[in-house]
């Protein structure tokens, strides 16, 4: 009997100790105005400090030099800035297109939107590359047909902004039009063409819907970031020139 009772006991212990289910009744959060009156905490500040030191050094580290202030606003359908990003993205990715496919690629767009800071004169630092590009976009090559092409070329020119294009294409707007010259020949209706953008363009951003659904879409898995650091690692001075690539005579 005593057996029993003990036993009884037992199980009635562990049914009352059963948990509840919890629910949540109330949230409550409190707003901490950031100000002096805000004081850091030593402790953190002394294992943050060894990370900031290193994060410093690399992006105050030299890369390449500039005799003259780089931005994206000292042309009107051209600037030193865009030039230079069409043409250094076209550098560093086409050879890594070539080696994929067997093609070149025949020229590059980007957004005049993209150019996120300038360079002013002088060395050309780490933290420079990433102001001009803090964003995660990649390299993307998009094979166009030649109507493409001129929904390409109308967007630029009803834009009428400095939209980065590489010196592969010449572009003049006239009274009668435009004219128009891919690696130095007109147009061919009875070809596709490989352009050289961004994965957030190409997924219609800026409203470049011609880079949607094209022919072939070749990801060659170089970020904009990194083709903007190895190139200026490489060239040790940086010179531009705006070269009437994208001009008007109106």
């Amino acid at each position: 009997m005593k057996k029993i009772i003990i036993l009884f006991f037992t199980i009635f212990l562990l049914f009352s100790c059963k948990n509840e289910p919890q629910h949540l009744v109330k949230i409550e959060g409190k707003l901490i105005p950031i100000n002096e009156e805000l004081t850091s905490k030593k402790a953190i500040e002394a294992i943050i400090e060894p990370f900031k030191v290193k994060v410093e050094a690399e992006m105050n580290a030299v890369l390449s030099y500039t005799p003259n202030e780089l931005n994206r606003v000292d042309g009107k359908l051209e600037s030193s800035l865009g030039n230079l990003m069409a043409d250094l993205c076209f550098e560093k990715a086409n050879p890594v297109f070539n080696s994929r496919t067997g093609k070149n690629i025949d020229f590059t767009m980007l957004n005049f939107g993209g150019i996120r800071a300038g360079i002013s004169k002088g060395n050309i630092t780490m933290e420079h590359a990433f102001n001009l590009m803090p964003f995660e976009n990649e390299l993307v090559v998009v094979e166009l047909t030649s109507e493409k092409i001129n929904e390409l070329v109308n967007y630029l020119i009803t834009s009428n902004r400095a939209h980065p294009v590489s010196k592969h294409l010449n572009l003049e707007i006239t009274k009668k039009g435009y004219n128009l010259k891919i690696n130095n020949k007109p147009i061919d209706i009875s070809k596709t063409y490989y352009v050289l953008t961004s994965d957030y363009l190409q997924n219609g951003g800026d409203n470049m819907n011609f880079f949607k659904n094209p022919v072939s879409l070749t990801k060659i898995d170089y970020k904009v970031r990194n083709a903007i650091i190895d190139y200026f690692k490489e060239n040790d001075t940086i010179k531009v020139n705006l070269d009437g690539r994208f001009r008007s005579e109106i």
